[in-house]
């Protein structure tokens, strides 16, 4: 199970990952909380009043193209988009959004989605939230809750038999590393890299890849990844910078993608290669 804050991030964190899974034969559930109703139009050629009218609309019909793309499937929370709020001071969040729920009450249909589901693996943001928006902070500390919940008889006793998931991880995308991997690679195949400016802006910026505990190599599934994310119009141009570096150099210098084991009930050796390592061929496995 992928817990994501809102359609599209599904494809662009992790979907390579989830499409291997998947032609392995794994049942893979993205599990969606919000709708994505306050998110921006990031594509130009979009960006008309029409389609800001019906974004919400929009987007769950790009998250089912997206879906089919990836062959999950995909769940709903039913939670209402938080925006990014701008500005200095920040203006308060808007009532009744995701971020504002309280974290108890907000895992409970994430509780009651695992016990139906019944995952080994959960996948989902680290306490940043992968970068701070407030509904990924949120999507973390619900799917903490959750994952040490679902399998607790006295909690959520109206939410369905316990299970408890064997593993949670947290979704480590760019890591200094691989941006640097990826820049090099650029400039050694003779091309213009989209990275200079990311890594003249690093800074102090905190580096998660000493993070890193299991790399999943997938290259071969990184075009399904981009399918299902320019399955998402609004949300990606698809001239712009997610798809400037060629796919063979991608390939080349960072053949993975990388996650941080933060849980586990079974014993596994680090690093990984495999986010089922520990699971498969024991009793747990089904």
């Amino acid at each position: 199970m992928a817990v994501h804050a809102h359609p599209d991030d599904e494809s662009s964190k992790g979907a390579a990952t989830t499409a291997k899974y998947v032609a392995e034969g794994v049942n893979v559930l993205v599990a969606t909380c919000t709708g994505g109703e306050r998110g921006s139009v990031l594509n130009p050629k979009l960006d008309r009043p029409e389609i800001w009218a019906n974004i919400a609309e929009i987007r769950r019909a790009e998250m089912d193209a997206a879906r089919a793309i990836l062959g999950v499937e995909q769940a709903w929370l039913g939670f209402v988009d938080s925006g990014l709020p701008e500005g200095d001071p920040l203006p308060p969040l808007p009532e009744g959004c995701f971020a504002l729920q309280d974290v108890d009450v907000a895992a409970g249909p994430l509780v009651r989605l695992i016990r139906e589901f019944r995952p080994h693996v959960i996948t989902t943001y680290d306490e940043e939230g992968g970068y701070p928006h407030p509904d990924h902070i949120m999507t973390h500390r619900v799917s903490v809750a959750a994952f040490e919940a679902a399998g607790d008889p006295a909690r959520y006793p109206e939410l369905g038999e316990p299970w408890q998931p064997l593993k949670l991880y947290y979704d480590v995308g760019f890591s200094r590393g691989k941006v640097i991997a990826l820049h090099e690679a650029m400039l050694a195949a003779g091309l213009e890299s989209p990275y200079a400016d990311w890594l003249e802006r690093w800074g102090d910026r905190t580096d998660k890849g000493s993070r890193i505990t299991t790399r999943v190599d997938c290259s071969e599934y990184f075009p399904v990844r981009d399918d299902a994310l320019r399955a998402h119009a609004t949300q990606v141009d698809p001239d712009g910078f997610w798809f400037h570096v060629p796919m063979e150099v991608q390939r080349r210098a960072w053949p993975t993608e990388d996650f941080q084991l933060v849980r586990s009930l079974v014993e596994t050796d680090k690093p990984e290669t495999d986010l089922f390592a520990g699971v498969r061929g024991t009793d747990h496995a089904r």
